[in-house]
């Protein structure tokens, strides 16, 4: 029986009941949205307000310096991931060579890196005390001046770090479209002369085209989110210059205006892609499917494969974990012991609460989809979604910018009234850093609910209406048992990306309340490096977890063909 033949709410009680929980999710979801896009249409308004001076002060100085950084910055990014990513897809995906199996999940582990955290570990590194260099002038005999060595300390080095560590949301997006694609289109291509290389360039690659440039336009827009790697390198991008205007300048109003600045170009990438993509067709009509062949390599040909998709593991994760090992052995934090634990604690109960939050907000949403699927609705969850694309620079001057009027008002008032202030309620603690860990990371969160949502037949929703249930009772007693493993892996993505998040938390976090990524960047902003390998390796462990469950995830749907399990 489908939803459509079981018989419409029965029962006096049960109409009332449903109706009533529909519209308390319906409002739930609108809050939620509101407060998402709250700090983004705050940092849009500040467009209008005066900021005298201040851009005076940014065109004679550093403007299109940071215009020009932040153009080459996404061209090198997205270049990078393009050829890193698409490239070990195809070999992973589309050939068959020794350890192609392995390199399919290995190809993830620069996931769990930050961005910062592989800028840290190079610089020391390559630096000229480091250890390459001075391995290779006791090798040769080499003194300074006598060789020529890459310098990582510009546009170019900082483009090739981010790359190293964002190709994985090119090469996943990839991947799963070259795993979609039906071999009869592959071998259509062949009967019309194509040779196999031939009809994966010409008609492989395009087909997956949409997936290509969705991974791209995420790592382009972790690269324009970037805050610890380019302050680390004196990189000026758009994140470093808000930062300074708001903390070195003062200036609330231009670091308003640059966030709508960068605001601006994340929106440039997205319409760009969906111009490019109208009116054209990507997939297949085809409605018998069979996964692609895999091409068997010659030896020659297998080495080679083998050693592209080796070397980006290599520079991504192994190498930087090896430079992070030596730098704790020889010295790690020496407050381990001590303080190091504070800043640990504060950092995992930030991310417990922050995600107890915003999988709370997303269930609230997905749900609501569910129940009221409508234009509203529909606008609620892409509202809810944007956060993801915007820096954390922009959502903390979003954020701060209500609270803290919030907060002047509030302080006003109680001085009229009993003659004395409150201070900064909101924008001074807590409960600011949480709000821009809802706003930047509820999209996280809400991919995982909805999944398991679609997996819960519409049928077991009918049936429990049949018998008397409330909306609350049938989300209550089916819905969240089933969406169990739903829920904790939308929590755990939460988890490990508010332990990682930097640029959010620096600027919003209430004096003295450091945490593991506020300490790692002070540490090596202050060129103690080797303190700062103990907490970078601390959330390096932990930002394993979500790539090993993406890793048994992927497995598992590969195993059973694509299929959920409902």
């Amino acid at each position: 029986m489908t939803d459509a033949a079981l018989p419409p709410f029965s029962g006096p009680i049960a109409r009332p009941a449903v109706t009533a929980g529909r519209r308390a999710f319906m409002a739930l979801a609108m809050v939620v949205a509101a407060l998402v896009a709250a700090p983004i249409v705050a940092v849009a308004l500040s467009v209008f307000q005066p900021s005298p001076g201040t851009w005076a002060h940014l065109i004679d100085t550093v403007l299109a310096e940071i215009i020009w950084n932040t153009i080459l910055l996404m061209a090198v990014v997205g270049v990078g991931t393009s050829v890193i990513g698409v490239g070990t897809a195809w070999l992973v995906t589309l050939c068959r060579f020794p350890g192609s199996r392995a390199l399919e999940w290995l190809l993830l582990l620069p996931l769990a890196m930050p961005a910062y955290i592989i800028g840290y570990a190079y610089a020391d590194a390559l630096a000229f005390a480091g250890p390459v260099q001075s391995a290779l002038r006791a090798a040769f005999g080499w003194a300074r001046g006598d060789y020529w060595f890459p310098d990582i300390n510009n546009v170019g080095g900082v483009g090739a770090l981010l790359t190293l560590v964002l190709y994985p949301y090119v090469y996943l997006l990839a991947r799963a479209a070259f795993l979609d694609q039906s071999t009869c289109v592959l071998e259509a291509a062949r009967t019309l002369g194509s040779g196999p290389w031939g009809a994966c360039l010409r008609v492989g690659l395009p087909m997956a085209r949409p997936a290509i440039a969705a991974g791209v336009a995420l790592a382009l827009m972790e690269a324009l989110a970037d805050f610890g790697t380019v302050q680390y390198f004196g990189v000026n991008t758009f994140t470093t210059t808000i930062y300074r205007t708001w903390f070195g300048m003062g200036e609330r109003a231009g670091a308003g205006q640059l966030a709508t600045a960068l605001l601006a170009f994340v929106l440039l990438l997205v319409a760009i892609e969906t111009l490019a993509r109208r009116n054209r067709r990507f997939g297949t009509s085809a409605r018998r499917h069979r996964p692609p062949a895999r091409l068997h390599l010659g030896p020659l040909a297998a080495s080679a494969a083998f050693l592209a998709c080796l070397l980006p593991i290599l520079l991504g994760f192994v190498l930087p974990i090896a430079a992070l090992a030596r730098l704790h052995a020889e010295g790690g934090d020496a407050l381990f012991g001590e303080r190091f634990l504070v800043y640990a604690r504060n950092s995992f109960i930030l991310a417990g609460m922050a995600a107890a939050i915003i999988v709370t907000a997303a269930a609230a949403i997905g749900y609501t989809t569910r129940l009221a699927p409508g234009p509203a609705t529909q606008a609620a969850v892409r509202i809810a979604s944007i956060g993801y694309a915007v820096p954390g620079t922009v959502i903390a001057v979003g954020v701060l910018i209500p609270l803290g009027a919030l907060d002047n008002l509030i302080d006003q008032t109680t001085r009229a009234a009993f003659g004395t202030g409150t201070g900064l309620v909101f924008s001074g603690g807590v409960i600011a850093l949480i709000y821009a860990y809802l706003v930047r990371f509820l999209a996280v969160a809400m991919g995982p609910v909805e999944a398991g949502l679609h997996k819960i037949p519409g049928t077991f929703d009918a049936a429990a209406r049949t018998l008397g249930a409330t909306t609350r009772e049938v989300a209550r007693v089916i819905h969240v048992p089933l969406m169990r493993r739903s829920l904790l892996t939308a929590g755990l993505l939460a988890f490990v990306d508010v332990l990682k998040e930097l640029p959010a938390t620096a600027i919003v976090r209430p004096f003295n309340f450091d945490t593991l990524a506020v300490r790692v960047y002070n540490l090596a902003s202050d060129e103690r490096l080797a303190q700062a390998s103990t907490g970078a390796l601390v959330i390096v462990a932990v930002g394993l977890v979500p790539v090993i469950l993406i890793t048994r995830m992927v497995a598992k749907e590969q195993a059973t063909g694509g299929r959920s399990d409902a």
